[in-house]
């Protein structure tokens, strides 16, 4: 795949079928191919794309190199894209199961994130265990750092790499009753990092009763929503520009008083 200074960028909104990769697998499928033959790069589904938001980890966590991984290179090798999603994934250094985003490309997996803040509020903690380190990737010429949902309630893990990132991708199961804040967080992370931001939510209701909006969304460095999408299932493209980056950092160089984070020295 050639170097390029911008990122064609998908979100495949996108319902799951409760505990039940390889339907689901079927589902998104062809949300993928759209996005392809539409001209994307990158191609990003949702937390716990395969399987839900579950907590019975020691039941549906898949093994590294697992059937949602193979399903991931699978569509980048066929499609020319790379792909992401979070899996729950039982990982050699870690007691329990995590929730791990992968990057994929035709050749396999590229990165992975575990989610360093698992969502103690619905009892994550106690099925995942916590990552500790961050991902950030270069796909083509755009460095993009990943987050798994809670996490972007966590400023300061943004602010630690932003220095390095053009783009935050966040993947997500965010409930609808609290889409306000996934809403605003979502901005807030862009304005105050001035970087591009998609977040990446499912829709539909899952077994628990948990019903979601989705409200994907792609966010420019000045807050400016490029794309959004609700309650529906759709795929949405948009082109993330380094050069817009760094022109808006030279032009509202504001970073530079931030202490302890700077963007640049």
């Amino acid at each position: 795949m050639s170097l390029q200074p911008s990122l064609r960028v998908a979100a495949v909104q996108h319902s799951i079928v409760w505990e039940d990769p390889a339907a689901t697998f079927r589902h998104v499928e062809p949300m993928i191919r759209r996005a392809a033959h539409s001209g994307a790069n990158l191609v990003v589904l949702s937390e716990m794309f395969s399987t839900g938001f579950s907590m019975a980890a020691e039941r549906i966590a898949e093994p590294v190199d697992g059937p949602s991984v193979s399903f991931l290179v699978g569509q980048a090798d066929k499609h020319s894209v790379w792909t992401c999603g979070s899996i729950p994934t039982r990982s050699p250094e870690f007691k329990q199961p995590v929730n791990q985003l992968v990057v994929c490309d035709g050749g396999g997996v590229i990165g992975r994130y575990n989610k360093i803040h698992p969502f103690s509020f619905a009892g994550e903690h106690e099925h995942y265990d916590a990552g500790t380190h961050v991902l950030t990737l270069d796909l083509g010429q755009v460095a993009t750092t990943f987050f798994v949902c809670y996490d972007l309630r966590f400023a300061n893990e943004f602010w630690e790499t932003a220095a390095q990132t053009d783009l935050y991708v966040v993947v997500a199961n965010w409930p609808e009753t609290r889409r306000q804040h996934w809403t605003t967080l979502l901005n807030a992370r862009a304005i105050e990092n001035q970087s591009y931001v998609l977040g990446v939510n499912r829709v539909g209701d899952d077994a628990n009763g948990l019903a979601y909006g989705g409200d994907s969304t792609l966010i420019d460095p000045l807050g400016q929503v490029l794309l959004k999408a609700t309650g529906i299932e759709t795929v949405l493209l948009g082109d993330v520009e380094c050069q817009r980056v760094r022109d808006i950092r030279t032009s509202f160089p504001f970073a530079r008083d931030r202490r302890n984070h700077r963007l640049s020295d």
